[in-house]
């Protein structure tokens, strides 16, 4: 791991990599819950992340992983606690203005457009930057069709980028599984987030699509200079690639730290590496 990717304690107590001191935090979550007729999914999470590090949330299944992510983006409002976006709060804001704020997601089960093509699935998720009226659009004047070239465009660099121009054509749900996965990523990406959510990205790939993952995950952070908070149960990949982790278990998070620091912690060992093993072994 590089200096400026090393983890250091920040003048708020928590720990953020050391090249981002100087930076506002992209992410910040204060006493974060959501209760479910009286079950608290999720219970006073604190999160802090920087606006060019990759996080990883893990647990064991029913933990709240994805619950988490759907208090983030809007999909379900918090019963109690702040989310802020680079300073501001998210209180009452909606699914589509989270997403105009500079965060995109990817789900546990891909969300693709299978009947559209690889190119038109890109361009889709560019629509809201799109710089055109509604009178443009209906009767296709000048400035419609230089945005929607300039989307062609950009799309076509972001396929190029992950290696997939050659698939431009091909309706998403033609291609293999690690492709799709592949292309969500992209779409994500096209809408220029400043932080990115990949939940489970790693899920159903073999071993040469996962560590390819790897590479993209690193590449997108440095390429694009964005933060990345990802949920994985390849603990290979979350060990790998992060700056620091966090555990969650019955809505709470039980540790916080680096990937070393994870991989030793007792509570860690006994409510998720530990039953992982045993299950292996069973």
């Amino acid at each position: 791991m590089s200096e400026k990717n090393r983890l250091v304690d920040a003048p708020s107590h928590v720990k953020l990599l050391e090249r981002d001191l100087d930076k506002r935090p992209i992410l910040e979550c204060m006493h974060l819950g959501i209760d479910f007729g009286g079950l608290h999914a999720v219970e006073d999470l604190n999160i802090t992340i920087g606006p060019t590090e990759i996080s990883g949330l893990i647990g064991p299944n029913g933990a709240g992983k994805t619950t988490v992510f759907n208090l983030l983006t809007k999909v379900y409002e918090p019963t109690g606690g702040v989310i802020m976006i680079d300073g501001v709060d998210t209180r009452g804001k909606s699914t589509a203005q989270i997403s105009h704020m500079g965060v995109a997601r990817t789900f546990q089960n891909i969300r693709l457009f299978n009947h559209m093509s690889v190119l038109e699935n890109v361009t889709a998720a560019m629509d809201a930057r799109l710089k055109y009226g509604f009178g443009s659009s209906i009767f296709r004047l000048p400035a419609y069709w230089r945005e929607e070239k300039r989307a062609r465009e950009e799309a076509r660099e972001l396929l190029n980028a992950f290696g997939m121009s050659k698939e431009e054509e091909t309706p998403a749900g033609s291609l293999p599984y690690g492709e799709q996965r592949r292309l969500e990523i992209v779409r994500a990406l096209a809408t220029k987030p400043r932080i990115l959510l990949l939940d489970e990205p790693a899920a159903g790939m073999n071993p040469s699509e996962t560590r390819e993952l790897m590479e993209n995950i690193r590449w997108i952070r440095e390429t694009f200079n964005t933060a990345i908070f990802l949920i994985e149960h390849d603990m290979k990949l979350v060990m790998e690639v992060c700056d620091g982790i966090m555990v969650l278990n019955f809505g709470r998070v039980i540790a916080k730290g680096t990937p070393k620091d994870i991989q030793n912690d007792p509570q860690v060992i006994e409510a998720y590496l530990g039953r992982k093993k045993e299950a292996q072994h069973g």
